[in-house]
């Protein structure tokens, strides 16, 4: 098997199905795949849909275990020499899939490719980023704080604008929306940490595959287009723990800094 595929569905069914047509149009250039759904909402009707109208599906019925826990859940019994992570808002074009797997054919020291991602208005998304910071979280929130000097200066470095990112490079991390990861690395790692319910897995991944001497690599020559709504981000900074995914969002921060360390932002420490 080259490339299973998971995609893990939360109330996606508006869109999961773009997703699905998108994988049966590509051009797989004889690849042997499987493509894992796991549905942690278990929408009444996804099931059923699922097989009559994409009967080369597994579909796996799930409580709501996370983004993490439901990836794993499809990855730990998938026999793919690579891993293709995709969230359901997601869309791949024909030959996507093949030069993401061919450059990860030759380039055998990257243990995950991230491709370029679009929004639906055809703009660039930003989906690579540098190690968080202590501040970057407030940064990233209060936007309009962007007029002083030290959170633009810490949003710069964050996004990478001070790299041309046209061209392929290593990275710190990837955005989690679509993921090539070499299947062996992953092992290695231990998967997904499952103590992240939502937010940070994609970080924490990483991260971890850094530590045991795997590359991140950004390939901005291939493109997929990402619905990305940022749902935390859309939160008012008072409104945050008030809310489900504020609240998760900051867990998830508050367990990545007792698992890497307050300053962990240039170096890789020791996993806890």
């Amino acid at each position: 098997m080259d490339i299973s595929v998971s995609i893990v569905n939360y109330y996606s069914q508006k869109v999961i199905y773009r997703c699905l047509e998108s994988l049966r149009r590509s051009n797989w250039h004889n690849l042997e795949y499987e493509i894992i759904l796991v549905d942690n909402s278990n929408e009444s009707d996804l099931a059923a849909v699922i097989a009559k109208d994409w009967p080369e599906v597994r579909y796996i019925a799930n409580s709501n275990t996370g983004y993490g826990a439901g990836n794993n859940l499809a990855l730990k019994q998938s026999l793919g020499k690579y891993f293709l992570i995709m969230n359901p808002d997601t869309v791949v074009e024909s030959d996507s899939i093949w030069h993401l797997y061919s450059f990860m054919e030759s380039h055998p020291q990257v243990g995950v490719v991230g491709p370029g991602q679009r929004n639906l208005d055809g703009s660039r998304q930003a989906s690579c980023y540098r190690w968080h910071r202590l501040i970057t979280p407030f940064c990233r929130r209060w936007p309009w704080l962007s007029r002083f000097s030290l959170v633009k200066n810490e949003l710069s470095r964050f996004l990478l604008t001070d790299i041309n990112l046209e061209q392929s490079c290593s990275v710190d991390w990837l955005l989690g929306s679509f993921l090539l990861v070499r299947a062996a690395a992953m092992r290695q790692v231990g998967y997904f940490d499952e103590r992240y319910k939502l937010y940070f897995e994609d970080t924490d991944l990483c991260r971890q595959l850094w530590y045991y001497g795997w590359q991140v690599i950004y390939f901005p020559l291939v493109e997929i287009l990402h619905n990305h709504q940022r749902a935390s981000a859309q939160l008012a900074w008072y409104k945050v723990l008030n809310n489900r995914v504020g609240r998760q969002h900051t867990l998830s921060w508050i367990k990545y800094l007792l698992k890497w360390g307050l300053f962990a932002s240039t170096h890789i420490p020791k996993i806890k």
